[in-house]
């Protein structure tokens, strides 16, 4: 099965493609340019470059949220206009849980974490078990207190992953299992979207370009203030 990835759900951006599990292609890029200026030229040079036209695609793969409500539209949209031009499967998947995948072999708890403001993060919290992931706290907002809480009982040792692992780190650095990943596999990326999406596409979890919606945990900062305007208004 051959899967085209991509993630711009947070400020990285990254375009993988897959043959299987084997990583035929990557790229990343974590600057201040908008998703808008660098999603599809990423894919098409990814196409390009690869030698897997579209014409080769089984499935595109999207992390659908959590994560920055304009960055998660844009990948959505993206992946959902090119499936609709060739009539392929897509596949959204978790954002905090593609992440986990890459520490697919790591005998660590891992905690993912994307930094939600307000004091919450973003936050799942995964285990690999023999190659299979063992969910132990579904996608969810959580504050800072409330994780510190949690991880505190786990005696294992804890990695954090994504944006708001520096974060984390820096809130409850006493704990003393407590670890950030590496630079090159802290964020998210394709290859972790497109190891999540292969689970799931096995597992029949997929959708087509009419049903692909983005999966957001809150409401945005927009739509919590116009809600509280009308309140004042009422």
């Amino acid at each position: 099965m051959v899967i085209l990835a991509c993630d711009s759900s947070a400020k990285p951006c990254s375009v993988a493609i897959l043959d299987g599990e084997k990583l035929v292609y990557q790229s990343f890029l974590n600057n201040k340019l908008t998703h808008s200026e660098t999603l599809m030229p990423m894919i098409e040079n990814a196409l390009s470059l690869s030698g897997y036209d579209l014409s080769k695609i089984d499935a595109i793969a999207i992390s659908k949220g959590p994560g920055s409500f304009t960055g998660v539209r844009i990948g959505v949209s993206a992946v959902k206009g090119i499936a609709m031009g060739r009539n392929i499967p897509c596949i959204g998947v978790s954002t905090l849980k593609s992440m986990a995948y890459n520490h697919k072999n790591c005998q660590k708890v891992i905690c993912s974490v994307m930094d939600a403001r307000r004091d919450q993060v973003y936050n799942g919290i995964f285990e690999f078990s023999h190659g299979i992931l063992k969910v132990i706290e579904d996608d969810r907002a959580v504050s800072l207190d409330e994780l510190k809480a949690e991880l505190s009982k786990i005696e294992k040792d804890i990695i954090l992953v994504g944006d708001g692992a520096d974060l984390c780190y820096n809130y409850m650095k006493e704990l003393s299992n407590l670890s950030i990943a590496e630079e090159n596999v802290k964020y998210q990326n394709g290859y972790g979207v497109g190891l999540c999406a292969i689970e799931a596409y096995k597992n029949g979890e997929y959708d087509d370009f009419r049903t692909l919606v983005p999966g957001y945990l809150r409401k945005s900062q927009a739509q919590r203030e116009l809600e509280e305007k009308e309140k004042r208004n009422v």
